[in-house]
């Protein structure tokens, strides 16, 4: 009996139809609900130009990987700096770093650059941080 119940419920589990609950999409903010489009074109095209630095250009190299670290933690350290600021792109070649990315507003992007330039280590900061609305 325990057998023939055991195969009982493999077969109505295996001939169950698979039930999919899709949850609902929803579509990007569009240019009306932000106040400005949604497009990065110009970025993007600055970006592949190769003139300018990108996340992924910053080396390997062992004293570079740890001066970014040091920049990334002072700048999570300042609970004054909003979530942008706090995830900016630090970029560091030698003993220079570069600073990308949007921030809240012209004084967050200075506090930004003054803190990178406080990490020891650090002898230039390319400051390429964005203010966005």
């Amino acid at each position: 009996m325990k057998a023939t119940l055991c195969a009982t419920l493999v077969a109505v589990v295996v001939t169950l139809p698979a039930v999919s609950v899709a949850s609902p999409q929803t579509a990007p903010p569009s240019a009306s609900s932000t106040g400005h489009a949604a497009d990065n074109t110009a970025v993007n095209a600055r970006d592949r130009s190769g003139d300018t630095p990108t996340s992924s250009s910053q080396s390997n190299d062992a004293s570079d990987v740890k001066l970014a670290a040091a920049v990334r933690r002072a700048l999570t350290k300042d609970s004054s700096l909003s979530m942008l600021a706090h995830n900016v792109k630090v970029i560091a070649s030698g003993s220079t770093v570069t600073l990308r990315g949007p921030v809240k507003s012209e004084d967050e992007k200075s506090r930004v650059e003054s803190i990178a330039r406080a990490v020891s280590g650090v002898s230039q900061v390319t400051n390429e941080l964005e203010v966005k609305p």
